[in-house]
């Protein structure tokens, strides 16, 4: 997977390995080309905007390369332009994938250009994998979280990391939609992004402590866009249970979580 966005990179590592896949990460182009010569792979995932080296030249190089170029290769693309499948298909692509990923259907995406098993112990189909996922998480339901941001795709990450784990998730993308969600489901826990337009994180954190029914809930920030230890104390100062960085690892997130939660959540 040749892609330097960390957040969709994570996301596609995450779905791919929950589903028994083997996963190379490459941030650019050059380690990429590096890897699927030596590795062997059996697809390459490859975003098309990227510095130094675009999509076009790493497919390019690819498919003049003996070694790697029988490879299945996809393009993950947010297709801003007219023309561009088209352009993308002539590029030696097998096929493309849009962006913003959609976490529910991904896998399905990618089912007809994966033709050989994983290594090692075969997994299950995708969508069988899916459905036991789904059933074991509606019977060991932990707690459900509320996760504010007004990016999707980081919405579809962090549904993909809880909600496997037994978290029910539920979404917003702007801080009203998000306090009008909160009044109706009582999450357990409130996640939210800091930087977001028109009413940011910390207004949200207002909203929420200004509801008698609300003010008692945990309420976690996740952000990308802050890395300054002395605005995390002003955060926690103001009523933050805690403040988690991006990116950040499944299970890490996961234990950061549990440990905001009363002893008595669940669902």
């Amino acid at each position: 997977m040749i892609e330097d966005n960390p957040t969709n990179l994570q996301l596609m590592v995450y779905l791919l390995c929950a589903c028994g896949h083997e996963v190379l990460e490459a941030h650019e182009g050059t380690d990429g080309l590096q890897k699927a010569r030596i590795e062997g792979v059996d697809l390459i995932l490859l975003d098309i905007h990227m510095p130094q080296m675009d999509g076009y030249e790493v497919a390019r190089r690819l498919r003049a390369d003996p070694q790697c170029s029988k490879i299945p290769l996809v393009a993950v693309t947010a297709l801003a332009m007219v023309g561009d499948r088209e352009k993308i298909l002539a590029s030696g692509f097998n096929g493309y994938i849009a962006k913003p990923i959609e976490a529910e259907i991904f896998l399905a995406q990618l089912a007809q250009f994966i033709s050989a098993p994983t290594r090692g112990t075969p997994a299950a189909p995708a969508q069988e994998r899916i459905e036991e996922a789904s059933q074991e998480t509606r019977q060991n339901r932990r707690a459900l979280v509320l996760f504010v941001d007004n990016t999707q795709t980081n919405i579809d990450l962090v549904r993909s990391i809880l909600e496997p784990s037994g978290f029910e998730v539920t979404a917003a993308l702007s801080a009203q939609e998000g306090l009008d969600l909160a009044r109706r489901t009582r999450p357990d826990l409130i996640l939210s992004d800091v930087h977001m337009p028109h009413e940011g994180g910390y207004g949200f954190m207002r909203m929420v402590q200004a509801d008698a029914s609300l003010r008692e809930i945990p309420f976690v920030f996740l952000s990308a866009s802050v890395w300054s230890a002395r605005e995390k104390v002003q955060a926690l100062e103001k009523g933050a249970t805690k403040f988690l960085s991006r990116p950040i690892e499944p299970q890490a997130l996961l234990d950061e979580i549990e440990s905001c939660l009363p002893k008595a959540a669940g669902r």
